[in-house]
């Protein structure tokens, strides 16, 4: 068994050693060695019947050992003993009045993120319709922009591959798209990393994590259909495409070096010149394989025409389409959303100088769903605890 599989295999493993190794989120490497490891398949075997195992996971669903029926009762039994294939627990499922659906996951005590489903506009409540799956990185996030609810939790940890891949085996079960994607009737069409953490911070985990979900044997979801929003790390931009082969999207949100160090705070050490440098040089950036510049729009701060003007003039030459975000608001936001008129004529021009550039649809804001507004139920509840306590000390 290669060094690499068992070294991924123990980053894989829970952190007490009375708790079974969890085999649904690992790659096919890592069930092998495991396998071998535990003395289940010789090394002869292990690969073969790492494939069976991975076909049950990845492509079936399966969360029990005895739904796999071309593998021997007696091997069944022995997995069973030894490891587990259990989701992690739904904390919380909010539905949206526009069909948005957010689950809080929770991985382990205190480890929690926000994964969300967004169906394609129209599809209203209760829709049957595809969609795309927002799904969380990390634990928080390090990066404190300022209009994003997310950076006001400090970060927590990276979360692993097979925890980003639990959030998609999640999904799949509520949205019964196991079943869907037999009958050839995929709902989840699209996965974007733009939930909780900054990606390209996590770079190993959502690698591993793509190189499952794309698997043509699994969950088969291709690479064309996966982007990875950054905020601008601009020395991973060139591994991200390299390792990945994901769409790329970049959070801009600003032209001038001096609003943008306030809005993202990472542009101190990425100014705008060399994120666009990073930019230009993403492994596969074409016209057929465009860069999305998401640019959040904030009433009297980043909205006017000559602002949209400076953003065709800096963007020049970059193969792009510009994605025009409503700003969604969030409990304590210094920040309003730009007027309608205002984001209309802020897309006309960016529109005439050949931009794509359609406005985002606000998604899921009534549960805090939409783009900005993620942030765990665990940093909220010891939040309101917090505040809960305060009060009831002060004297009367």
């Amino acid at each position: 068994m290669p060094l690499s599989a068992t070294l991924d295999l123990r980053r894989a493993r829970p952190a007490t050693a009375a708790a079974p190794l969890n085999l649904a989120g690992l790659t096919r490497g890592e069930i092998a060695a495991a396998l071998v490891e535990s003395e289940v398949a010789p090394p002869t075997q292990a690969k073969m019947r790492a494939n069976q195992i991975w076909g049950w996971v990845q492509h079936h669903g399966a969360t029990s050992f005895e739904a796999m029926s071309n593998i021997a009762k007696e091997t069944r039994a022995a997995l069973a003993e030894r490891f587990t294939l259990a989701r992690p627990q739904i904390a919380e499922r909010q539905q949206s009045v526009d069909g948005t659906t957010k689950w809080l996951i929770r991985f382990a005590p205190g480890i929690e993120a926000e994964t969300v489903f967004i169906p394609e506009v129209g599809g209203g409540s209760g829709s049957r319709g595809a969609g795309a799956l927002c799904v969380s990185s990390q634990v928080g996030c390090t990066l404190s922009c300022t209009f994003c609810h997310t950076g006001t939790q400090a970060l927590v940890r990276n979360l692993t591959a097979a925890e980003i891949v639990a959030q998609v085996q999640v999904a799949r079960d509520d949205l019964a798209e196991w079943r869907a994607t037999a009958s050839g009737e995929r709902r989840l069409n699209n996965i974007v990393f733009m939930g909780m953490g900054e990606p390209l911070y996590n770079l190993d985990g959502v690698a591993t994590a793509l190189d499952i979900i794309s698997d043509d044997q699994g969950i088969a979801i291709s690479r064309r259909r996966v982007t990875v929003s950054t905020s601008g790390v601009v020395p991973k931009l060139k591994a991200l495409g390299e390792r990945t082969g994901a769409m790329l999207a970049v959070s801009l949100h600003a032209v001038t070096d001096e609003l943008r160090d306030v809005l993202v705070p990472i542009n101190k050490a990425y100014p705008i010149a060399e994120l666009l440098a990073g930019i230009r040089a993403y492994p596969g950036l074409s016209n057929a394989r465009r860069v999305t510049f998401e640019y959040v729009m904030l009433k009297g701060v980043n909205d006017s025409p000559a602002e949209a003007r400076a953003l065709v003039k800096l963007l020049a030459g970059i193969p792009a389409k510009i994605n025009l975000i409503p700003f969604n608001p969030w409990p304590g936001s210094p920040y309003e959303c730009s007027s309608g008129n205002r984001i209309h004529a802020f897309a006309d021009i960016v529109n005439a100088a050949g931009y794509a550039s359609p406005i985002r649809t606000p998604r899921g804001r009534d549960i805090l769903a939409a783009c900005g507004q993620l942030k765990s139920e665990s940093q909220k509840t010891r939040a309101s605890q917090r505040r809960r306590a305060e009060i009831s000390n002060v004297p009367a």
